[in-house]
């Protein structure tokens, strides 16, 4: 074999990882497994997708290698490969912001105004250690289960409103969610702050404290 050959065929190997996320749909799916193991079932009803189109995107994902199958007691579940891949999807959300004007247009149209207020990772954990504040885990119960930060209360957005006498008074309220790009933290604070709490969200989430080691493990495995 010539080296030129040679090179082409390390270089397809890489392109067959960057064609594979090409598509919005594997892109959202790749965000969902990123908080933790998921079935075919529950992706496609977070994502929109009939059974069977997630199931085609799901088996294109797994032929590129970002994701593999496994058996969890009855079900079979989905999972990222490894942490590499979820640090790829930041980074092309990233690289995206960076580089393409209308992304932060596109941002702006999913998550809403900015009418809330923030506060980075490093005054989170520090108050939190300290018992300043009441943080918040507002994502789906598996997401939860999967992996959240020490000491964080869940509080499924969905269930907010009705258990909003869970949330304890006298203390700041952090909400925090699947990460930058996620809208539920966002429409918790607004829920929060309509109540008359004293409410921000986080800057990060799951996903940026999953890559920095500092989300804790529950009976789920990845």
């Amino acid at each position: 074999m010539s080296d030129r050959e040679a090179k082409d065929r390390l270089y397809a190997e890489f392109a067959a990882v960057g064609k594979v996320l090409g598509h919005p749909k594997r892109l959202e799916l790749l965000d969902l497994l990123a908080q933790g193991p998921r079935s075919v079932d529950e992706l496609a009803a977070a994502a929109g997708l009939g059974t069977s189109t997630c199931s085609a995107h799901l088996q294109a994902l797994r032929e590129a290698g970002v994701l593999v199958s496994r058996r969890d007691g009855k079900r079979h579940v989905h999972v990222l490969a490894g942490d590499d891949v979820a640090g790829l999807w930041d980074l092309l959300r990233q690289v995206a912001q960076a580089h393409r004007p209308h992304t932060e247009l596109a941002r702006q149209g999913y998550l809403g105004p900015a009418d809330t207020e923030t506060v980075d990772t490093d005054e989170l954990l520090r108050r939190l250690e300290a018992d300043e504040i009441v943080v918040i885990d507002v994502r789906p119960s598996p997401e939860y289960a999967a992996g959240h930060l020490p000491g964080a209360m869940h509080l499924p957005l969905d269930e907010l409103t009705a258990r909003i006498g869970d949330v304890p008074r006298g203390r700041e309220v952090v909400a925090y969610c699947r990460g930058r790009y996620c809208v539920l933290a966002h429409d918790a604070v607004r829920t929060l702050l309509a109540h008359g709490l004293t409410a921000r969200r986080a800057v990060d989430g799951a996903l940026e404290w999953r890559l920095a080691g500092h989300l804790t493990e529950s009976s789920v495995q990845r």
